[in-house]
């Protein structure tokens, strides 16, 4: 555990809307800020950073917290690595015997240092003549890659052996229950021995922007399937929340970034001098990916294979990374499947006048369309008709609508009023089904239906109520939580219901009588993102409150024990009796 003086210290010298402001543009609204939330999609600022408690809230996802957890959240890593994270930002050094985090008892340290062994591994078979014969031939011959370009993405490769991994890294000292954390080995179901799970595949390490080896993908080279393997996730990679070579990409990605599908079009671009090209790890882009992009960059240049699979996902990423605000451009390669194979056929210079060329993802969008209908009789003409309008009223731009309106009409030759009506007629409709959506979402949360948080709201909405009070005047106000944890204002643990709501309280009061004290930014090592973002909203919403004083507090407390003695099947008069006898036994 790291010293409680020095996590203070750190919360201390990283203001909280200065870390924040280095991730989005912060906007002065009133005493604290306002941004679109960097942790889902959203037109409407509804993120508030909160310069008098050195705390965020976001109002429409729930995320909230403090420093630390702003960090946790925006960088993907677990507690004791943000508070390096803020430590390093503010040059103040961490103890070494405080220095770990573990998960599942294995430390993110150790998986770091194991996948940098492992990546060594792989690259001295690769440059091995006899180990790596197969795949350097690939690489060179087939790929048509430099030994430098090999060198700068680390690339390697696994001999076709089921134990040469494992023997090597358990010679180095790294254990059976590491190996498999690290998704690098795993163990046979009829022997019960490990075996590497990359054999004969060329490797392509995964690289966080910190530098760190997270995760490995692996080309297989007999053609047997899967054709990719990629790491599963692991204590140390989630692969919606990385991007194959950002580490690279992000040091000249200002202007935009092309977003491809593979390890290998990526490798060929940056080859070629298109060093802010990155791709998705095996899967589809995430939510969280379209995020990271927002972070670097505002253009985007989807340049995906022109396959029905590659342009369905090319629609996806345009949707996705649409909402977080990024202008999206889509890049069309004639003549070629992919780019790697078209810069070996035409070259750099004429890939570039492709990009400078690329179109937006409303123009592919309506070529998509136009391409799939014969716009010369009518019935087609009326099908294109439908999907470009259905297309153009999701816009929210009302100038960007009109210009999509004015190009439609053209394209389709009707009246651009014809298509401002009908699109008009969409968004009406698109309007009352978001108003229904709303209705049923606010009242599930006014039951607490679907909390995740606190499973027990729903069955005991009152009972909830009271102890969100209390949580939240216990937590803004030291004189609540010292008489609470002493003993002078009657409330225990067994009186609250639910089991959120009595974590909390045991929490809370364990550190308010511990030898350190109470410290808000050390909650984060006790609780999950989103229960944090949890205590954060009760805070949030009891601020909002003009009366806190103790007879508030004490009428919540009176509350909560009424409704902890109706879910016991307690009368009045016997709750009564029983507080009566608690105080003498006091005296």
């Amino acid at each position: 555990m790291i010293p409680r003086e020095i996590i203070d210290e750190i919360v201390f010298r990283n203001d909280v809307e200065t870390v924040i402001g280095s991730y989005v543009t912060l906007k002065r609204a009133g005493s604290n800020y306002q941004a679109p939330c960097p942790f889902h999609s959203e037109r409407t600022p509804s993120f508030t950073v909160f310069p008098a408690t050195k705390s965020f809230y976001c109002f429409g996802c729930g995320a909230g917290g403090d420093v630390i957890s702003f960090v946790m959240r925006a960088e993907n890593v677990d507690y004791v690595d943000a508070v390096k994270l803020l430590a390093d930002r503010a040059g103040i050094s961490i103890p070494e015997d405080g220095e770990q985090s573990e998960r599942d008892g294995i430390s993110r340290k150790r998986l770091y240092e194991l996948n940098l062994a492992a990546a060594k591994f792989f690259r001295e078979c690769l440059f091995d003549p006899q180990q790596g014969a197969e795949g350097m031939a690939y690489l060179r011959e087939s790929r048509g890659l430099d030994l430098a370009t090999i060198k700068h993405f680390g690339l390697g490769f696994s001999p076709n052996s089921f134990w040469a991994l494992t023997n090597k890294m358990t010679s180095l000292g790294f254990t059976e229950e590491e190996l498999i954390a690290a998704f690098l080995c795993k163990r046979s179901q009829k022997s019960g021995k490990l075996f590497d799970l990359y054999r004969n595949r060329v490797i392509f390490p995964i690289i966080d922007t910190s530098g760190n080896i997270v995760a490995f993908g692996g080309r297989v080279m007999d053609g047997s399937e899967p054709k990719y393997l990629n790491s599963s996730d692991t204590p140390v990679f989630k692969k919606s929340r990385h991007l194959f070579a950002l580490n690279f990409a992000r040091k000249v990605c200002a202007e935009r970034l092309i977003l491809c599908e593979g390890y290998m079009d990526v490798i060929a671009l940056h080859a070629a001098g298109f060093e802010n090209a990155v791709a998705t790890l095996g899967t589809a882009i995430t939510s969280e990916q379209a995020r990271i992009f927002a972070k670097y960059t505002k253009r985007v240049v989807i340049c995906y294979d022109s396959d029905k699979a590659g342009q369905n996902a090319a629609n996806k990423a345009m949707r996705l990374l649409g909402e977080v605000g990024i202008d999206v451009r889509v890049i069309k390669l004639s003549g070629a499947k992919d780019p790697d194979e078209y810069i070996k056929k035409f070259g750099a210079e004429s890939f570039r006048k492709c990009l400078d060329d690329s179109k937006t993802g409303f123009e592919f969008k309506i070529d998509k369309i136009l391409s799939e209908h014969d716009v010369s009789l009518s019935d087609e003409r009326i099908k294109a008709s439908a999907e470009i309008c259905s297309m153009i009223a999701e816009v929210q731009n009302n100038v960007e609508r009109d210009i999509y309106i004015q190009r439609a009409a053209a394209v389709l030759n009707v009246p651009a009023d014809t298509v401002r009506a009908e699109v008009a007629r969409l968004r009406k409709r698109l309007v009352g089904e978001y108003k229904k959506k709303q209705s049923r979402d606010a009242l599930l949360s006014i039951k607490n239906i679907g909390d995740r948080v606190n499973t027990d709201a729903a069955k005991y909405v009152a009972a909830n109520d009271c102890e969100e009070n209390i949580l939240a005047m216990m937590i803004i106000f030291d004189e609540y939580r010292h008489a609470v944890a002493k003993g002078e204002i009657e409330l225990t643990a067994d009186d609250f219901v639910t089991g959120f709501g009595r974590r909390v309280f045991e929490t809370l009061c364990a550190l308010e009588t511990s030898a350190e004290g109470y410290s808000r930014a050390v909650l984060g090592q006790y609780f999950s993102l989103d229960e944090i973002g949890r205590l954060e909203k009760i805070e949030v919403e009891r601020r909002r409150l003009t009366r806190n004083d103790k007879e508030v507090f004490l009428a919540a407390i009176a509350s909560l024990k009424a409704e902890k003695a109706a879910t016991e099947g307690i009368s009045g008069n016997d709750l009564l009796a029983r507080l009566r006898s608690q105080r003498a036994q006091k005296q």
